[in-house]
């Protein structure tokens, strides 16, 4: 005869429930805010119970940390192994960005709102992660880059390689982050991703011009 199981622990199917979790974590996270999200209502989103969250995670925080590990950072670091191999040419690190940006949104599109939540807005409970963990992987090393190009005049003196990060950043993600508005003021949800991403490098690259 079987021996029943402990109380409180998941069936057999543990690893899924764990990757819903996490997926519902994200989508709350991103649309309604870390600290507005209650673990039962992500519970409920993944179709468990509170108690696994719980079981796989412990608290509310541990179950941010994940989310941060296994979903948000792989994403950035993969950015970030884009432009290493990118070499020196300030065009090709636009493009290499952009590029890789634009797509990992399309198929993430909980990436913008959960960085203007919970990163650009006072207050973020991410705004820590970005200037600790993901400054050194994209910015810093853009800024460093950009900085050696001017220096060997491939790069338009006015520009300050700081600033151009900055607006880097900001022209590729702030389109999509607020898409839901625009789309609606200009009444063309038809215009797409191939046209937004060539939009944002003309305004770059043109403006990198020496």
């Amino acid at each position: 005869m079987p021996r029943p199981r402990p109380p409180g622990r998941p069936s057999g199917d543990s690893a899924l429930q764990r990757e819903r979790l996490l997926d519902a974590a994200v989508q709350a996270f991103a649309h309604a805010g870390i600290e507005a999200s209650s673990l039962r209502a992500i519970a409920a989103q993944a179709g468990v119970t509170p108690a696994l969250i719980n079981y796989y995670f412990g608290t509310k925080q541990r179950l941010v940390e994940a989310m941060v590990e296994e979903r948000f950072l792989p994403l950035i670091r993969g950015v970030a192994e884009e432009l290493q191999q990118a070499g020196d040419e300030p065009h090709e690190l636009v493009g290499r960005f952009v590029r890789g940006l634009s797509a990992i949104v399309v198929e993430h599109p909980w990436i913008p709102p959960l960085w203007v939540r919970e990163i650009l807005c006072e207050g973020g409970q991410l705004r820590a992660l970005l200037i600790g963990r993901i400054a050194p992987l994209i910015p810093l090393l853009l800024a460093q880059r950009f900085a050696a190009a001017q220096a060997r005049g491939a790069l338009n003196p006015d520009l300050d390689p700081r600033l151009l990060v900055v607006s880097l950043i900001g022209l590729t993600m702030l389109p999509y982050a607020a898409a839901p508005l625009w789309r609606g003021i200009f009444a063309n949800p038809q215009i797409g991703d191939e046209t937004l991403v060539a939009h944002t490098l003309a305004l770059l690259e043109r403006g990198m011009e020496v």
